[in-house]
């Protein structure tokens, strides 16, 4: 049981880790965890679109796809160039005493080797996050998100997460919730309907 809540304490440190990217963006910011959760509600939005795909394995994949970065902090292609992290130690380390460990590194394993459908379907959902929040970004009115987004684009891999992602680059981040209705900021809503 202790090793349990161990690991448990030490993955809860990714809700403080921040991603570091936006250092470099100038606006922005979200942890570790942050990604992860949104990563993994659009890996499972993709595995559904993609009769072969494992949803569980896409899932559990995405999940736990940055679990090394609660040992290693979050590296952005910046210190990539200039820092080695040993991500395999990382994952080995945090996942030993657990029973269900071998499975945990398996599955980060087929991640990184982008040889699986599931792992390239994850792999998109990374990105496709990403995409996401540049386009806020730009929305808000970063200019320089626009050229991370067009590189972030080209880094997809399925047809269908090319497909998403140019609807994304088409919509604007705040059309799910403000339509520009005017009743809507102009009388207050009737609460009772």
């Amino acid at each position: 049981m202790r090793d349990i809540v161990n690991f448990l304490f030490e993955v809860g440190i990714l809700k403080r880790i921040p991603r570091s990217g936006y250092q470099f963006l100038g606006t922005g910011s979200e942890s570790v965890a942050d990604h992860s959760f949104r990563v993994a509600i659009i890996a499972y939005l993709l595995a559904k679109n993609e009769p072969k795909a494992d949803t569980q394995k896409v899932v559990l994949m995405s999940l736990f796809h940055d679990f090394h970065e609660a040992r290693t902090g979050d590296h952005n292609y910046v210190n990539k160039r200039y820092v080695t992290v040993n991500e395999d130690k990382a994952v080995s380390d945090l996942a030993q005493k657990l029973t269900s460990g071998r499975e945990i590194v398996s599955l980060i394993d087929e991640f990184n080797s982008r040889e699986t459908l599931e792992a390239r379907l994850v792999q998109d959902a990374d990105q496709l996050d990403f995409i996401l929040e540049l386009k806020r970004q730009l929305d808000l009115g970063n200019k320089s998100a626009a050229e991370w987004l067009k590189y972030s684009v080209k880094r997809l891999i399925t047809d269908f997460s090319k497909k998403l992602a140019n609807e994304i680059v088409h919509t604007d981040s705040s059309d799910w919730w403000f339509k520009k209705k005017e009743e809507l900021w102009v009388n207050e809503p009737d609460k009772h309907k």
